[in-house]
């Protein structure tokens, strides 16, 4: 019975005030970076300080938001509360 199972909308994700963490995740192609970005600017909205970090070889978010970004986080152009970072897991391992 998914009666009491809250609805599946943006909505839901970005007035939990008890949810720390969100990931998105799925195969090559289907939107991982847009859904991301997209996400991490609307929680912007309402909350203090958002964090969208990227473990993908592939990274895109410096083009999604027409900026550098590297392995640090980084301030996103136009909002006091976005930072973005692309880490390399591999590398990081590596060096542990």
């Amino acid at each position: 019975d998914d009666s009491d199972l809250p609805d599946p909308s943006l909505m839901n994700i970005i007035e939990q005030d008890s949810l720390k963490w969100v990931f998105v995740g799925g195969k090559g192609g289907v939107g991982k970076t847009t859904t991301s970005c997209c996400l991490g600017v609307q929680l912007a909205k309402s909350r203090k300080k958002v964090l969208i970090v990227s473990t993908d070889p592939a990274h895109n978010l410096s083009d999604a938001f027409c900026q550098k970004i590297g392995r640090e986080p980084t301030p996103i152009q136009g909002f006091d509360n976005l930072s973005a970072m692309e880490i390399d897991a591999n590398d990081d391992m590596e060096q542990m």
